[in-house]
């Protein structure tokens, strides 16, 4: 990664959402928003940036599945999460042609969230029984969904008043 501008210039180039964030609070120096479909050239663009894969995983939430990728650089202190939305049922395709690393965490994700990557070699079973195949763990209910905003970072919230939190304060000594 020859600089932090280059490489976001890079990703722009992709049409991706970019932000960068705050990495003491988040863990990672910028996250990325992509079409299921943008997902490959995303993945390249990172080996050709010298990232290696940190994980996959998803996240169940309305209104679609949502795979999470995250990426670190080899020599530069720099994390990428990136995020795609897939439907339920639908398929997004692999990087782990790309990455190889991704091979476990794809069939991981298969196997807890049904999330299915085409293209991939091997999506047997990884850590359920071949009879559990249709047992998805880390789906919810339709119920427990919360809507992907709900599960975003909101950021710090605003600090209550000095003089509210001293009325508080004095109503519970007179109680």
């Amino acid at each position: 990664m020859k600089s932090m501008n280059q490489f976001v210039d890079a990703l722009k180039r992709l049409s991706v959402q970019i932000s960068e964030v705050d990495y003491d609070r988040r863990g990672y120096h910028l996250e990325v928003s992509m079409a299921d479909n943008q997902v490959r050239e995303f993945a390249k663009a990172m080996l050709d940036n010298e990232f290696y894969l940190v994980f996959v995983t998803a996240n169940h939430v309305k209104p679609a599945i949502e795979v999470v990728y995250q990426f670190a650089h080899f020599s530069t202190p720099c994390r990428v999460c990136a995020r795609a939305c897939v439907a339920e049922g639908e398929k997004i395709s692999t990087i782990s042609d790309i990455f190889h690393g991704a091979d476990w965490h794809e069939r991981e994700t298969k196997d807890f969230f049904g999330v299915n990557f085409e293209g991939h070699p091997n999506l047997k079973p990884l850590l359920l029984a071949e009879d559990d195949a249709d047992l998805k763990p880390l789906l919810k209910s339709e119920k427990m969904l919360k809507n992907v905003e709900e599960i975003r970072w909101q950021g710090e919230k605003p600090a209550k008043p000095a003089a509210a939190g001293k009325q508080a304060e004095q109503k519970a000594e007179q109680s």
